[in-house]
């Protein structure tokens, strides 16, 4: 049966198949998505992805035999994108899961319109963990990735002026707008202005891109100075709490 243009094909991959169940119940109420197959462990995730070539792939960071890390480095570079699932996770492994390739990450404590509304922005492009705890995720990608950019090849390759380079600076170091604007003194309205201009040189969309685009592309060294943000802390904050997947339990709620 050939799926519809807006159908996302999804396979399931979690070590707990009432999990799983659940799961499929929940997504296969929503017109727009479908899943064809589930996986109980990272090598039957990547058996999945290459034979099934789905367009999603929901992974759980620890399963037996191979871990979902483990997992997203044997699949690679791929069609599917793939949204991380875990109970609680450290900042670190957030960080090397999306180097890895994934492009969204949910708690299972998380709500269930959280990973609807997460599946949905990573099939239009987009990156999601939830509430953008940036500082966290920039200083473990830090941590990760060389950081010898002096912020010359941005304002060469990039076209970015010495402002824009000095609020995408303020941004990676978990800077708010109101903390940008009291730092240079600009008006909110400028700082605004600065991100849409950046965010347009660099064909971004949010924050949470931009600060995984200058990692990647080194735009800031590592001598720049850091500021300590009060949101930041040892796990990301990856959503509102909810009754979460675990809700994918209640029979009740399967029957509908």
């Amino acid at each position: 049966m050939d799926k519809s243009p807006e159908t996302v094909r999804i396979l399931l991959a979690d070590d707990h198949p009432i999990l799983r169940h659940g799961l499929r119940k929940l997504l296969e109420v929503e017109p727009d998505l479908r899943v064809i197959g589930e996986a109980g462990d990272g090598i039957e995730a990547v058996k999945g992805v290459h034979r099934l070539k789905p367009d999603l792939l929901l992974l759980d960071l620890n399963m037996p035999r191979q871990t979902g890390l483990e997992a997203l480095r044997e699949i690679g570079p791929s069609t599917t994108r793939t949204v991380v699932l875990a109970a609680a996770i450290e900042k670190a492994e957030v960080a090397q899961a999306i180097q890895l390739g994934a492009r969204g990450v949910v708690l299972k404590e998380s709500a269930t319109e959280l990973l609807l509304r997460c599946i949905r922005a990573v099939m239009r492009g987009q990156y999601w963990v939830g509430r953008e705890v940036v500082f966290s995720l920039i200083e473990a990608l830090r941590d990760l990735l060389p950081m010898d950019g002096n912020g010359q090849n941005g304002q060469a390759n990039f076209g970015l002026t010495p402002r824009e380079m000095e609020v995408i600076t303020a941004v990676v170091n978990g800077y708010t707008n109101k903390d940008i604007a009291q730092s240079f003194s600009l008006s909110i309205q400028t700082v605004k202005h600065h991100l849409t201009s950046i965010f347009d040189k660099l064909g971004v969309s949010n924050r949470l891109e931009l600060a995984l685009f200058t990692v990647n592309h080194h735009l800031v060294g590592e001598d720049e100075p850091a500021q300590t943000a009060s949101s930041a802390s040892s796990h990301f904050a990856l959503g509102a709490p909810g009754h979460g997947f675990r809700d994918a339990l209640n029979w009740k709620r399967l029957s509908r």
